[in-house]
């Protein structure tokens, strides 16, 4: 431990960036966002570029929504968690946390092209089923003829799950009662609102207290009762999320362990841009008495814990589904397994689990700047692995089987382009992150600094 932290250590005001501070990186950031998100609005809304383009590029934009997204959630749940336990030891780094999740309402925009049914038809075939069989219901002047009929949340008419079994959908007929079009926009709505209004209640509480006259542990417990009732919902919205939006690529493809699969890698992808915004953050002068190894330490156990935990639940959702060998479980995995995928499928298995747990095992390297600060970027790299293995191999069969494609367009979904539409999503959202992570740094205390507990956590000692 180095010079011990007291009171007379912490500013009257706070720590604060300047206004100035990362002004020119804010404002590229934010330019390579809007522009991005407007070519993409046209190529994946309005078939800028033609059919075969916006169908590859929905997977690119699909593949980047996804891994900042769950890098937002897994803010959220740091931050839930910190409350509930009554962490002494996080105080001083909280607030990262809380910038970190509070880019989940922002970033939650880049998601409207997934409202669209053109996007939806190349991502979603039950989608694109269920219109065909609304539509052909609604033609035959058979469709909401009586109350029982009207469908709804719950589930379509019984006329169209006729219709579906009548066009080879069985089990999606037999799904129909969560896969509806319905359903899928309410839960829609509640993804959008849930979690946003959660993490925006808990950073108020955190900030207000920034700025009290006479702080007292009040606003603590009003933040320990908005996360018990915020971490089932954080648990609804990522384990849903993942159904709706990764799971039914394809929709006959099921798995128990699905959602705490993608929760698992969203924790460990967070913890990392934690660690490396902070790092960022004390590099620059900041947090330095109230930052100190001892907190990377903790925060590098609980990212090495959801490496092991990650490829605790991947094992063992693998080993279950080849164990019992059915049909609609095993499709995942024997696609992945094919082909270029079977490297890939290796570089997880190796490169998500073994090599990092061994990278992290020793006591020095959670502590050591730039070796943990290239283990937290090497992970980010893993999580987009990891994002890319989930989406990108049901690409090419899909999309050839919706357009029923012969051999020419079938060399732009699978030849050598796909990659530059991978690139130009992930870098468009990823501006959009960063632009409002530094919106999020630059609008409040770097650390609560009124906080009753900073010196405890300050002076910490593991």
């Amino acid at each position: 431990m180095g010079h011990f932290v007291t009171s007379n250590d912490i500013p009257a005001g706070g720590e604060k960036l300047p206004d100035s501070k990362f002004k020119v990186a804010q404002f590229i950031f934010g330019g390579i966002a809007l522009v991005g998100f407007i070519a993409s609005i046209a190529v994946l809304c309005f078939n800028v570029g033609g059919k075969e383009l916006q169908g590859s590029y929905s997977y690119s934009w699909l593949f980047a929504l996804a891994f900042f997204l769950t890098i937002s959630i897994g803010g959220c749940f740091w931050v839930l968690l910190h409350n509930m336990t009554n962490s002494g030891w996080g105080v001083s780094v909280r607030r990262v946390m809380e910038n970190v999740g509070f880019v989940y309402p922002f970033i939650f925009i880049f998601t409207i092209p997934l409202l669209f049914p053109v996007v939806q038809d190349n991502l979603y075939e039950w989608m694109t089923a269920e219109r065909k069989a609304t539509s052909a219901v609604a033609h035959a002047d058979k469709m909401f003829s009586t109350d029982e009929n009207m469908g709804g949340f719950y589930g379509v008419s019984e006329a169209v799950k006729h219709k579906l079994n009548e066009m080879h959908y069985a089990l999606l007929s037999a799904k129909s009662w969560f896969l509806n079009s319905v359903a899928w926009y309410v839960r829609y709505i509640f993804y959008a609102l849930g979690l946003s209004i959660v993490i925006f209640r808990l950073r108020k509480y955190s900030v207000d207290q920034d700025t009290d006259q006479n702080p007292t542990t009040e606003r603590l417990y009003k933040a320990r009762g908005a996360s018990a009732w915020g971490i089932p919902i954080l648990g609804l919205t990522i384990t849903f999320m993942s159904i709706d939006w990764l799971k039914t690529l394809n929709y006959t493809w099921f798995s128990t362990m699905w959602g705490v699969y993608v929760f698992a890698g969203s924790l460990m992808a967070s913890m990392a841009v934690v660690i490396l915004t902070t790092r960022f953050l004390k590099a620059q002068g900041y947090l330095n008495k109230f930052v100190t190894d001892e907190h990377f330490h903790i925060m590098g156990k609980l990212m090495h814990a959801f490496v092991i935990f990650w490829a605790y639940v991947s094992f063992s959702q693998y080993m279950l589904i080849w164990y019992s060998n059915i049909p609609e479980e095993t499709m995942y995995f024997a696609l992945r397994n094919t082909e270029g995928w079977f490297y890939l499928s290796n570089v997880l298995v190796f490169g998500h689990f073994a090599l990092p747990f061994l990278l992290l095992l020793p006591h020095w390297a959670k502590k050591k700047p730039r070796y943990n600060t290239c283990i937290c970027i090497y992970l980010l790299i893993m999580h987009a692995c990891d994002m890319y293995h989930i989406i990108m191999p049901q690409r090419g069969p899909s999309l050839s089987n919706i357009w029923h494609l012969d051999n020419a367009p079938l060399l732009f979904i699978q030849g050598n382009y796909m990659w530059i539409g991978d690139i130009l999503a992930w870098v468009t959202v990823a501006s959009g992150f960063l632009f409002f992570l530094i919106r999020n740094l630059k609008s409040v205390n770097l650390y609560p600094n009124q906080d009753p507990r900073i010196l405890e956590s300050a002076n910490m000692s593991n």
